[in-house]
């Protein structure tokens, strides 16, 4: 599978935002994100980071 986790930093430390997202894409100024599971949010911030290797998205508060 190539679902990635994303994370919020803080602080300098990575925490669960949500797991195995499987769709990702910028929505009226904000990220929506929708994993395998079905379950949905909205992120208000951007992206800082994709590893695409370790299947991992780092995303960052505004």
């Amino acid at each position: 599978m190539c679902e990635a986790n994303a994370y919020i930093e803080k602080d300098g430390k990575e925490e669960m935002y949500l797991e195995n997202v499987d769709i990702l894409r910028p929505e009226g100024g904000r990220l929506y994100l929708k994993n395998l599971f079905g379950e949905q949010k909205f992120f208000e911030g951007g992206i800082k980071e994709i590893s695409l290797i370790k299947h991992k998205i780092i995303l960052e508060k505004k």
